[in-house]
């Protein structure tokens, strides 16, 4: 029970950061997007299709190595080898974040004149490679920090390395004040390097003070366990090599997307401009909601490891239904409101039709985008990791074609329909996988229907309530925020009638963070 609570604990702490950053970073971006215009947004998302490339070479798998590695030695040793663990992930994360750092930097020109067809991209790409080596060596710290539940340190890394990142970026745009495309990328881009790099610096302060919580361990300890050899290649390098297909036919995807467009007819400009507003202006207000769930999802994985390691099944199972539960309650709700306000949030945040339309369009998707990304998670925990990753490498494929065929003929539509199609064959996948591995049967009744049920009404009541008193809003941010939060407790109070979510729901959140004590008490009470 004190596991499950300090996981609760910690998962309500990153939520709380991520939620703050992902709101920082939303606005940011509306900031940004609004200074420098679509088409810059669009040539920066076309940079970073192959820097994502690159960053998966640089990382290659070590984050999930390091989580898994040190989590089960944690569980057998008490954090006796932690030092070694740690020292064995560096090292493979300084091996492939340099040679991903001098590969990029050397193939910068015949990447951005030949594969992008825009020499303005040569100059960024080679700016990007400086940041590969420290993005590497910052994903072990963190993977260490999420493995000994020190969930704090990655917030305020995340706090920090934002804080830094907009602070510098905002300087450059308005002091510096570019007057081209490529100046409004290259300074989005160089306040994000300088972060990276102060995020590592920041991250080896806080593991050298974290390091003292195990220095008690008794010599006899750790020599027993320092004959064990620690191989992060074995964990690292399945995910690595099936992250390598993946990520290379993403960059193949959003670099084709362009020049579909332009194939179906737009010019250059307009076509990035399309690409930008849907890539990089609406899919993160989707997204944005996610930042609750994703903060759970990454504590999920050495949580679901202990309980295998410990052949938990039956907690396996249990964990696994209250994921599903919450998730769905929570991406039904956010599917339906995003559904309902998308044309106030493309008119508030950019005062775009086309930006409400993507955001219209894709909405509906959101239950099952969110879904895939607990499931994910979870059977990464579980040792499924190349399974995960041989999903998203049949994912990206049928993108792939899925863009080459579609786009060309229907524009950014063709675009939309891939991202329905691949989104739901990931998640069909991987749910089915994840009930065979835990043997978790879902209650569709429970799980979909009544949040379903409860979001059509929440939202119809809320569209009346502000009709009927004409409080014309919306067109505001205050009222688009009021709007939204009279839809959530309309949502909320809907489901707990229905039986959506319940009293016993609610005893368990309560009783997951009382002290042992409290929790008994209740116990005995309720028996």
């Amino acid at each position: 029970m004190k596991t499950k609570r300090q996981y609760l604990l910690n998962a309500l702490l990153m939520t709380a950061v991520a939620l703050l950053m992902r709101t920082v970073t939303v606005s940011f971006n509306v900031y940004v997007s609004n200074r420098v215009g679509a088409e810059a947004m669009g040539l920066l998302s076309l940079v970073s299709s192959v820097y994502g490339f690159a960053v998966t070479l640089a990382t290659s798998g070590i984050h999930l190595a390091t989580v898994r590695t040190v989590a089960e030695r944690l569980e057998r040793s008490g954090g006796a080898e932690n030092k070694r663990c740690l020292r064995a992930c560096l090292s493979f994360a300084a091996c492939f974040g340099t040679l991903a750092t001098v590969l990029l930097f050397i193939l910068a020109r015949p990447i951005g004149e030949g594969l992008l067809r825009d020499v303005r991209t040569v100059r960024a790409l080679r700016m990007l490679s400086l940041t590969l080596l420290p993005i590497a060596l910052t994903s072990v710290l963190n993977g260490y920090f999420t493995a000994v539940r020190r969930a704090w340190k990655n917030a305020l890394a995340q706090v920090t390395e934002q804080g830094v990142k907009i602070t510098f970026t905002a300087y450059l745009l308005v002091i510096v004040a570019p007057k081209t495309v490529e100046g409004s990328m290259l300074a989005i881009l160089m306040g994000g390097a300088v972060a990276e790099s102060l995020s590592l610096v920041f991250n080896v302060i806080l593991y050298l003070f974290d390091k003292r919580h195990f220095r008690h361990l008794e010599d006899e300890k750790i020599r027993a366990y320092s004959e064990k050899k620690i191989n992060v290649a074995a964990i690292a390098m399945p995910v690595a090599i099936s992250a390598y297909m993946r990520s290379g036919l993403l960059s193949i995807e959003h670099i084709l997307i362009p020049r579909g467009l332009s194939a179906y007819g737009a010019g250059n400009s307009a076509a990035l401009a399309a690409y930008g507003s849907l890539h990089s202006m609406a899919l993160p207000v989707v997204l944005y909601p996610a930042a609750i769930l994703s903060s759970f999802a990454a504590l999920l994985i050495p949580e679901m490891t202990e309980q295998q390691s410990a052949n938990n099944q039956v907690e396996i199972r249990y964990i696994a239904g209250r994921v599903y539960q919450m998730t769905l309650l929570f991406s039904i709700g956010v599917g339906g409101t995003m559904l309902f306000l998308s044309g106030e949030l493309g008119k508030v945040l950019y005062d775009s039709q086309e930006v409400a339309h993507f955001i219209r369009t894709l909405a509906p998707l959101i239950p099952i985008m969110y879904l895939d990304t607990a499931t994910d998670a979870m059977l990464k925990g579980l040792g499924q990791q190349v399974y995960s990753m041989n999903v998203n490498i049949i994912d990206a494929l049928v993108s792939v074609i899925c863009v080459a065929i579609l786009v060309p003929h229907m524009g950014i539509n063709g675009y939309l329909v891939t991202i329905y199609i691949t989104e739901i064959l990931n998640a069909a996948l991987s749910v089915t996988r994840l009930l065979r591995v835990t043997g978790f049967r879902p209650r569709l009744l429970f799980l979909v229907v009544r949040p379903l049920l409860s979001v059509i009404g929440a939202t119809s009541i809320s569209r009346l309530l502000f009709t009927f008193f004409d409080m014309g809003l919306n067109a505001t941010g205050a009222g688009l925020v009021l709007h939204i939060s009279v839809t959530a407790i309309l949502y909320f109070t809907l489901l707990y009638l229905t039986g959506g979510f319940g009293k016993k729901d609610a005893a368990w959140l309560l009783n997951s963070f009382l002290p042992m004590k409290k929790q008994q008490t209740i116990k005995k009470e309720s028996c």
